[in-house]
């Protein structure tokens, strides 16, 4: 009996291990690669597949989520002749597991390499001014020959990212140094506009000062001219309503000598002939007021009666 009871232990090991081997569940967004007896059969899916035990075997299982694989930073020689070290990022995705399985043999491997050497080819028609300014451009150009070429692997690159550019040290000094100066160039420059702008705006201000300061002086001026007018309009008109005589006239002339002659600069000074005329209706004037007995009043200048003047010295005052 015990060889029996051990037989059947045996089978029923076996029939489990069959059902195991029967019974395949695929996880959601992968793949998974069916060989008979070393060639492919079919690709199972997502969900519960039944194999045949023993005779079919999982030969690779495949994730067909998109994948990221950053590559390690790879020597690259620009137009140049100037060395530098970029970064990239792959973003791919299989889209057929059987292309993937048996057209290459390590897909990610060759991503990688074919990375490289395009990424060589693109630079090395690049200056490096070029290079750090133009990574749109190298990322287009990169995915499509990369989609291009690994399109028979059943794999598709949905994009290519530079992480890094990172040129000699040296040139980085020099690219330093030259934005330092550009900086101090655009300072420098805003600064002088800034003051030009200043001097526009005070050269501007001045002038309307100016403009303003000659309107008001012009118009105080004609206002003063208009007020002047008006008082010796009055003045005049005055003198003609009361009908002044000779005497009187003579007296006035005689009151405004002395204003004439004022200020220590004034060491010469003219004396018009009409000024015995005055002299003498002023000396009757005062003889007839005054009763002088006979006496002639002061004796006037002489001189003609035409419009001729005498030069006098102003006599000088001593202590």
């Amino acid at each position: 009996m015990e060889p029996i009871i051990i037989v059947l232990i045996i089978l029923v090991v076996l029939v489990f291990i069959a059902l195991i081997k029967t019974i395949q569940v695929i996880p959601q967004a992968s793949a998974a690669i069916v060989e008979r007896f070393g060639r492919y059969t079919r690709t199972l899916n997502a969900g519960l597949n039944i194999v045949v035990p023993f005779i079919d075997s999982i030969r690779n299982r495949i994730d067909l989520r998109e994948q990221v694989v950053p590559f390690p930073p790879q020597p690259v020689i620009t137009q140049d002749n100037l060395v530098v070290n970029i970064d990239t990022v792959i973003y791919y995705q299989v889209t057929d597991a059987r292309a993937a399985t048996y057209e290459v043999a390590s897909y990610i491997q060759a991503i990688e390499q074919l990375t490289v050497t395009t990424l060589r080819n693109i630079i090395g028609g690049m200056d490096l001014e070029r290079t750090l300014t133009s990574r749109e451009e190298i990322n287009a150009a990169l995915r499509g020959v990369l989609d291009e070429a690994t399109g028979k692997w059943g794999i598709r690159v949905n994009r290519v990212e530079l992480k890094a550019i990172e040129p000699p040290t040296s040139i980085q000094d020099s690219m330093e140094k030259q934005m330092r100066a550009d900086r101090d160039k655009r300072a420098a420059i805003l600064t002088a506009e800034g003051i030009r702008q200043s001097q526009i705006l005070t050269a501007e201000g001045e002038k309307q000062s100016a403009i303003l300061r000659a309107e008001g002086e012009a118009k105080a001026a004609a206002l003063r001219a208009e007020g002047e007018a008006q008082a010796v309009r009055t003045v005049f008109e005055a003198i003609h309503a009361g009908d002044p005589d000779q005497k009187l006239l003579s007296y006035q002339y005689l009151q405004m000598l002395p204003k004439i002659a004022e200020g220590d600069a004034n060491k010469l000074w003219i004396v018009p002939s009409e000024i015995g005329d005055a002299l003498k209706g002023l000396s009757g004037a005062m003889g007839n007021f005054g009763g002088l007995g006979g006496g002639s009043g002061p004796s006037a200048p002489s001189g003609g009666s035409g419009g001729g003047s005498e030069r006098r010295e102003k006599p000088s005052i001593t202590d």
